[in-house]
């Protein structure tokens, strides 16, 4: 199932973006559930977050979200999974 994680980060957080970014791209390869990521920008600056997770279940996708570094770090205002189909690329 793949699921789309967008995640707002909280207003002046670009530090703790920074703080946590290779613990955040460590989960990422240590998981091995991340089909595609990156940050949402504003211009050049990063202000959030677009994962698609390929995981069994919604369950699962809230588990992933919920140990990334990034979320125990307190970087985001807000959260959404949202079940995706891929139709192209």
């Amino acid at each position: 199932m793949l699921v789309a994680l967008i995640a707002r980060d909280k207003d002046g957080a670009l530090q703790t973006r920074l703080d946590n970014r290779a613990a955040h791209l460590a989960y990422i390869e240590e998981t091995g559930v991340v089909s595609q990521a990156g940050p949402l920008l504003d211009g050049d600056a990063m202000i959030g977050s677009l994962v698609i997770l390929d995981v069994s279940d919604l369950a699962a996708a809230e588990d992933w979200a919920a140990n990334d570094p990034y979320a125990k770090a307190g970087l985001f205002q807000s959260v959404q999974l949202i079940p995706w189909k891929k139709v192209i690329g």
